[in-house]
Formats: structure tokens, sequence, C-alpha cells
């Protein structure tokens, strides 16, 4: 299976009910998340500056900017890390629909698998604050690298989250690696519908459930 014809079923199953809820949660609780993390910067840096004056609101006001522009990149680990915790539906929606044939998973437990959603997101929030002076002071290099970063990062993040439902770590791992490709293709693409609002919204939903198209089928 390509990676085109799995964004493809995923897309085609998005008024799913299962697909809502982590949806809904996620981008909400992101969002709050975020709102929070911009106000709080805002904050710290007036008040690093000295608290009153026009040179406090200066500072502030740039403060909130930089810290819109961060969350511009951190937003899509921050829903990640929220919409994880809820993703073990939608695998299960994809299979009750394209895949019915399958026994129920016996693989890593919902927790386990929430846990490793949780890591991807750590892992991609802690590269692209590492990345991100780059992306803003050189974009025509930083920018491509956050991107492949997290092309990798996401690609092989959701995957491993949906093949653990069905087969332990070890096995997860060497199917990851004989599907190396076109997970790092999705992966991108995904990565790439990361920076346009409000479709970000869409990726943690739009990627596990591919990502199970490309677990199930085979690539091309």
């Amino acid at each position: 299976m390509t990676t085109l014809r799995a964004l493809t079923l995923a897309f085609g199953q998005v008024l799913d009910p299962a697909f809502r809820r982590p949806l809904l949660l996620g981008a909400g609780l992101a969002l709050v998340a975020g709102l929070a993390l911009a106000w709080l910067a805002s904050w710290a840096v007036g008040w690093l500056a000295g608290g009153e004056g026009w040179l406090a609101t200066i500072a502030a006001a740039a403060g909130g900017l930089l810290a819109l522009i961060a969350l511009w990149w951190l937003f899509l680990p921050m829903l990640l890390a929220i919409a994880s915790l809820f993703l073990d539906g939608v695998a299960a929606a994809v299979e009750r629909r394209h895949y019915p044939a399958l026994p129920p998973p016996a693989g890593a437990s919902t927790a386990a698998q929430a846990w490793s959603g949780l890591a991807l997101a750590a892992r991609m929030g802690a590269l692209t604050l590492v990345l991100l002076p780059l992306a803003l002071l050189v974009p025509f290099v930083g920018v491509p690298v956050l991107w492949a970063v997290a092309a990798v990062s996401l690609g092989e993040g959701l995957f491993l989250g949906v093949a653990q439902r069905r087969m332990d770590v070890a096995a997860a791992e060497a199917l990851k690696a004989r599907r190396r490709w076109a997970i790092w293709a999705l992966g991108g693409a995904l990565a790439g519908l990361g920076v346009v609002a409000p479709l970000n919204l869409l990726v943690p939903v739009i990627g596990s459930a591919a990502m199970v198209h490309l677990m199930h089928g085979r690539t091309g």
C-alpha cells in the first residue's frame, strides 16, 4: 500500500465518531496549554525587564510574539501528547471498518500505547526547542531540518504506537525497519500538515489511522 493510499483511506474515515473524541479533546486542551504558555512567556519577559514602564511593555510584547512563534512549532507535540491518550479507539475503528477479519489485538496494553505517544510528544518537543533557534535565525537551513526531524519522529512514533497494539516491541521495531521509507514519507506529509492551521488538528487521528493501513497493507 502506498502512503498516498493510506492517507486517502484515513481522510475517508475522518467523520467516524471514534475520531471525534481525540480530535476535540486534543485540540481544546492543546490550545489552552499553548495560550497559557504564551501568556507565561510574555509575563516572564516583562518581569525580567523590570515589570513596569515602556521597556517592560515592549519586552513583554516581544516575549509574547516569540512565544507565539514557538507555539506554532510546539503545538503539534502538545496535541500529540494529549491525543495519544485516546488514539487506541481510532486504530480500533479503522480495523473494524477495513480489516474486520482480524482477531482482537493482543499486543501492548492501552497504558503502554499511551506512554509511547507521550514519549513521542516529549521527544518531538525537545528536538523542536533545540532546533527552533536555527529555524528562526537561518530559516532556509533550520526549517527543512526541523521538518525532517518531525517527519522521522512522527512517522516512527505513530507507527510504533499502532503496531504495538498487535505485537510486542521487538516485532513492531522489525516491521518498522522493513517499511521505513513508507513510514518516513507518511511522516513527512503529516509534518507538513502539522504547520497548517487548522489542518494540524487532524494530524494525530489521521496519522494513526494511516499508520494502521501501512501496518496491515503492503507498502509501495
